[in-house]
Parts: structure tokens; C-alpha cells; sequence
């Protein structure tokens, strides 16, 4: 499906950013692939937990049956194994690709685990040093985006690379989470250069074919909340 003997399964669920990610991975590549979606909560498959026994997670992608798990994992599995196909995503110079790797460490370590802490903390306190990690983080990664973009408009320079990818990713949730909690993480005050690269990335027509729906996501992160509030009262009853 990928080309010549090829053929990409992925393993994955519709909402997580994680799945999204290498779904823009593919895109990019210009690489076709099956997409088999997953029910986490209705009972994952059998195919799934033998693919990914150690974590029992998504994403995994099937290469030809063999499969690469964790999202970040497989974006440099892909930009591997299938370099002579669409445009290398990681840099070509081993220091500038560790640059790239450490950054996309950054994002999911620090980034989106503080953005998420400052939504969803269980206190006010929880919430607000979420608020306060995540505006460090924003600030770095402004930081990292004017050095390694040099005045272009993506990561990549002119065209998407690893980090768009990486950050790209999270492009849906960025927008949903500022219809649900009123939070946007980049604005044109704190973070310009990002808040720009936010709206030309989503604008992208690969990006638009493999990000999820906005609103379908708000609609799905409220009845997440909703049935997870219903598990707690009953639980405690």
C-alpha cells in the first residue's frame, strides 16, 4: 500500500493527538496506509495488545507486519525506512537532527504535560502551576522556533519538518481547549511567532486531511468529562 511491497497499518484512535501525529507523518511522506481505529474504552483488540503488549497503546504502525509503537518513535521510523519517498522530515546534519529530537522531547515532556495539568488539575493549585509551567514552556519553545526556523515559516525552514510534525500534532486540541476551558496556548502577545506558525501549519492541506474535527473533539472531550463525573458521584455513593 505504501509502495512496491510495502504496507502500513496503523493502529490508532481518532482524538488522540499521538495517532494525529503520525498521521501527518504519513501525509507528508505522500505514503497511503490503512487506518484501523481502535475502541480504548470499548475493549481494545487483540491485534492491538499483541502489537503494543508493553504499553497496550496507541498509536502502533504495522510496517509489513512488524510494529513500531510510541507516536514520536514512529515518526523517525518512518522518515527511516522510507527516505527516498516524499521529503526527509528530520534534518540531514546529526547535530541540527538532535536539536530536532531534543525539542520534540520538549513538547510532549514539558509542553503538553503542563498545558494539560493547567486544564484538567484536580485543584485550583494544580491549575495554576500547570498555567505557570505551561507559559515557561510556550516561552522556550518561542525561542526554539526563532532559532531553528531563521525567519521561515515553519520549524523546516520553507517546508514542514520533524518538529512541525512533532507540535503539529496538537494543532486540534489547541483550538478545542480554547472553546472548552478558554485557554489558547499561543497568542499573538505572548508567543507571535508561534501563533503564527500555528495558523499557516492548520491551513496546510495535509494538515487539514489528518487533524481531527474541531468541534467533533469538544463534543467528545464534554462527554468524557460528563461520563467520567457520572463514575466518580457513583463511585462514591
Amino acid at each position: 500500500m505504501a509502495g512496491g511491497s510495502d504496507e502500513l497499518k496503523l493502529l490508532g484512535m481518532w482524538a488522540s493527538p499521538f495517532v494525529m501525529r503520525v498521521k501527518l507523518a504519513l501525509g507528508f511522506k505522500g505514503l497511503s496506509y490503512e487506518d484501523v481505529e481502535e475502541d480504548l474504552f470499548g475493549g481494545k483488540s487483540e491485534l492491538l495488545l499483541k502489537s503494543n503488549p508493553v504499553h497496550k497503546k496507541v498509536p502502533v504502525l504495522l510496517h509489513n507486519g512488524k510494529p513500531v509503537c510510541e507516536s514520536q518513535i514512529i515518526v523517525q521510523y518512518i522518515d527511516e525506512a522510507f527516505a527516498g519517498t516524499g521529503p526527509l522530515l528530520l534534518p540531514s546534519d546529526p547535530y541540527e537532527r538532535a536539536i530536532a529530537r531534543f525539542w520534540g522531547a520538549y513538547i510532549d515532556d514539558k509542553l503538553l504535560a503542563s498545558f494539560l495539568q493547567s486544564a484538567k488539575g484536580k485543584t485550583e493549585e494544580e491549575k495554576a502551576e500547570g498555567l505557570k509551567q505551561t507559559l515557561v514552556a510556550v516561552e522556550n519553545m518561542e525561542g526554539a522556533f526563532k532559532e531553528i526556523s531563521k525567519g521561515k515559516p515553519f520549524f523546516g525552514g520553507d517546508t514542514v519538518g520533524y518538529l512541525d510534525v512533532t507540535l503539529g500534532a496538537l494543532v486540534s486540541w489547541i483550538h478545542a481547549a480554547e472553546k472548552i476551558y478558554g485557554m489558547r496556548l499561543f497568542d499573538a502577545t505572548r508567543s507571535p511567532l508561534l501563533n503564527a506558525w500555528l495558523e499557516q501549519f492548520g491551513a496546510l492541506d495535509v494538515a487539514k486531511a489528518a487533524l481531527a474535527d474541531v468541534d467533533r473533539l469538544v463534543e467528545y472531550a464534554k462527554k468524557r468529562q460528563a461520563d467520567q463525573a457520572a463514575a466518580e458521584a457513583s463511585s462514591n455513593n
